[in-house]
């Protein structure tokens, strides 16, 4: 038997396990057992902008149902592939569930793509499966970690890329919101590495304040109600959160030395709305990963880009044990309230979560 975790569309907080009988394997396909996988902010993402980009679309469900995506390992449970065997493990896209059957192309030593119809007008980001025993990013001891953070730092990663590329539009501040979120502590080690010259500020909670400033990414911490002492800086923004009032102040203080406003997820669910008035400064623009890389790469070439971001990802990754441990959950119930837990921002932000299955 297969289970899986149903959201309800229109109700987020809405959820149900449903178990069917594992998918048939038909020539060429192959049966993926999930093993384990993160829940953090990025699969609340996922839930919110499900319709808008089409995030549901991967995993199937019931009519007006969702399964969120999720980031883990797998192994290869059935085989009517040549080129997969049985026990092989891979790292991936998986659906908060037990089984996937996925059809693999693009078949190389390290990767393969899975070539199922309703996947291929997503973005083929997300349809490749790194095969472990030829991935030169697997680390055996840092899994989790791997699970916790790889999704959110590639789109760090590629974030450093675009304001490096335009010259950082002229600033030399980056404003974080969200400082004591993964993606937003990602950003901060890759802005650090690559550009020192750029002082990284980040914006958290009052009571998240200690854990971000001991994290040592950033140059100054400042919780929400402090963002007024920004004024006067010359600054690009990343807006973690899509909260529109913390938008709207980050804005207000900065004013002309706003230089670039970037959106990207959103973490702070309940205030994700925006005014219809309109903000001082630059147009907020939304950061969509799979675009950038693919620009990165079509400029870059794969090869360079893969050896750049590879680099930048064993890096931090080494970086990660100095501020982050791994909760560790078990079975589909505990995803579900681990999940649900996130959507209300309810996850301690020097933890993350990892459910085996």
């Amino acid at each position: 038997m297969a289970e899986a975790v149903h959201i309800l569309r229109s109700d987020l907080t809405r959820t149900e396990r449903q178990s069917q009988p594992a998918p048939e394997l038909g020539p060429g396909s192959v049966l993926l057992r999930v093993e384990s996988f993160a829940v953090t902010a990025n699969n609340v993402t996922y839930a919110v902008m499900g319709d808008s980009f089409g995030y549901w679309n991967f995993f199937p469900a019931p009519e007006g149902w969702g399964i969120v995506p999720m980031w883990g390992h797998a192994i290869v449970e059935a085989s009517e592939h040549p080129d997969i065997a049985v026990g092989e493990r891979v790292y991936g896209y998986l659906p908060m569930a037990s089984h996937l059957r996925v059809e693999p192309g693009n078949i190389s030593k390290g990767s393969f793509s899975d070539m199922a119809a309703h996947r291929q007008p997503m973005s083929p980001v997300y349809n490749q499966y790194r095969r472990l025993e030829g991935d030169p990013t697997h680390d055996p001891a840092r899994e989790a970690q791997r699970m916790i953070f790889q999704p959110l730092f590639g789109t760090s990663f590629l974030i450093e890329a675009m304001f490096a590329k335009e010259n950082w539009f002229g600033a030399d501040t980056l404003v974080m919101t969200s400082a004591s979120s993964k993606t937003s502590l990602a950003l901060a080690h890759v802005a650090r590495a690559k550009a020192p010259q750029i002082r990284r500020i980040g914006l958290t909670s009052a009571g998240n304040c200690e854990f971000v400033a001991k994290s040592g990414l950033y140059d100054e911490v400042l919780s929400y109600g402090e963002i007024g002492k920004l004024a006067g800086h010359n600054a690009v923004s990343v807006d973690f959160a899509g909260n529109a009032s913390v938008l709207r102040a980050i804005h207000d203080a900065l004013g002309d030395g706003l230089r670039y406003s970037c959106l990207v997820g959103a973490t702070h669910v309940d205030a994700r709305g925006q005014s219809d008035a309109p903000l001082p400064g630059p147009a907020p623009i939304l950061f969509f990963a799979p675009d950038h890389m693919n620009a990165a790469v079509k400029e870059m070439g794969f090869d360079a880009f893969t050896a750049s971001y590879n680099g930048a990802w064993r890096d931090f990754l080494v970086s990660t044990d100095g501020f982050m441990t791994v909760d560790e959950r078990h079975g589909l119930a505990e995803a579900e309230a681990a999940f649900l837990s996130t959507l209300k921002g309810g996850a301690a932000p020097d933890q993350g979560i990892v459910v085996r299955l």
